[in-house]
């Protein structure tokens, strides 16, 4: 059940109207990296999540305010379009493709939504939900959760370094903020489920001894000219989660040249095939 406010999670303003930088803000609703991804990703998550109730909690909560980040960008979006010098107004309506391109302007902003924001990116994209990671595995999500954040904080960082407009900034600067805590929280719970020693490889319940152990911690090498693969931490020492030993070694074709045999009759396939 979700419960809605007419007050919005952060002041939004806009002091100098920017139609260029409206189209930028769209790529943090509607890009891979924006509030979009995040939001439905925590949400599908939580209603996924099973186990420990805390964590369902811990999602949603986050998918609330994330859903409202999502308000707070739109309605930066409608106040940089709206208020655009009338003349690109003018213009744009006279001639949509020229003022569109003269302003910079998303044209579905303009001809789809009448200068409102829309769910989509920076080129009039539409989020497609692709990019929704939501395993089951409690872990898994955690780990997916800390990229988004990570990507949609250099994004939002980004933004923050393309706009003068103190409104833009003061924004964008909370939003920076959230994306700091929200990494740290999934960290957090990674760390309580466990830390990289007791929750990697996930899933841990299916037991390491069924895995071909030769390869676990193998670092291999698939240069052709059979020299050593590229040496750092990750090709000697113990292995992050405590399990194994780093090591490192080219590697051989272990198995024949596949032969799938001739195409069978009615499949289609060219005489020669047969």
């Amino acid at each position: 059940m979700f419960y809605v406010d007419k007050r919005l999670q952060f002041p939004v303003r806009v002091e100098t109207p920017n139609p260029v930088f409206a189209r930028a803000l769209q790529q943090a609703i509607g890009g891979v990296e924006g509030e979009i991804r995040v939001a439905m990703q925590y949400f599908f998550q939580a209603c996924g999540a099973r186990g420990n109730p805390k964590y369902r909690d811990l999602l949603m909560n986050t998918a609330a305010e994330e859903l409202g980040h999502i308000e707070m960008l739109a309605t930066a979006v409608a106040l940089n379009l709206e208020g655009a010098p009338l003349s690109l107004q003018e213009e744009a309506a006279a001639d949509p493709v020229a003022g569109a391109v003269m302003g910079g302007i998303n044209l579905k902003n303009l001809l789809s939504a009448g200068l409102s924001a829309m769910p989509v990116d920076s080129d009039g994209v539409p989020f497609d939900m692709s990019h929704i990671y939501a395993s089951g595995n409690i872990a898994a999500d955690m780990g997916a959760n800390v990229t988004a954040e990570s990507t949609g904080r250099i994004l939002a960082t980004r933004l923050y370094n393309m706009t003068n407009d103190p409104g833009m900034k003061e924004m964008l600067a909370f939003l920076i903020a959230r994306d700091t805590m929200h990494q740290n929280q999934w960290l957090a719970a990674l760390e309580e489920l466990g830390g990289h020693e007791t929750v990697y490889p996930i899933p841990n319940s299916f037991p390491q001894s069924e895995e071909n152990q030769d390869f676990s911690y193998a670092f291999l090498g698939f240069q052709r000219d059979g020299s050593e693969p590229v040496q750092g931490r990750w090709s000697e020492g113990a292995s992050i989660d405590g399990n194994g030993t780093f090591t490192s070694r080219p590697m051989e074709p272990m198995g024949e040249e596949p032969n799938l045999g001739p195409a069978r009759e009615n499949s289609g396939a060219q005489a020669e095939q047969l």
